[in-house]
């Protein structure tokens, strides 16, 4: 579990209604990154993101451009030690 990062991520900018949650969990399953993705009431998008730092990274690199259509102002990325162990990404609602 030592060599496993995670990280909280919260997107804002136009990134409802634009396929962000598919886009990120395609996105997620091809870095071998697992966790969850969700919308949030305020029209940003929450996720866990989990794996070797290095693939966590990559998926931070997506969610800071985000799919076509997207428009990302920003991502707040807050660093954590795991705690729940994901075995797959999930669009959660």
């Amino acid at each position: 579990m030592a060599d496993i990062a995670e990280v909280h991520a919260v997107v804002t900018g136009r990134v409802q209604g634009v396929c962000f949650r598919a886009e990120t969990r395609r996105s997620a399953r091809e870095a071998g990154v697992s966790g969850w993705v969700r919308n949030l009431p305020d029209r940003r998008v929450e996720a866990v993101l989990q794996g070797k730092r290095a693939a966590v990274e990559k998926l931070l690199d997506f969610l800071r451009v985000g799919p076509p259509g997207a428009i990302v102002t920003g991502v707040a990325v807050s660093w954590r030690p795991p705690g729940e162990i994901y075995h797959d990404f999930d669009i959660r609602y």
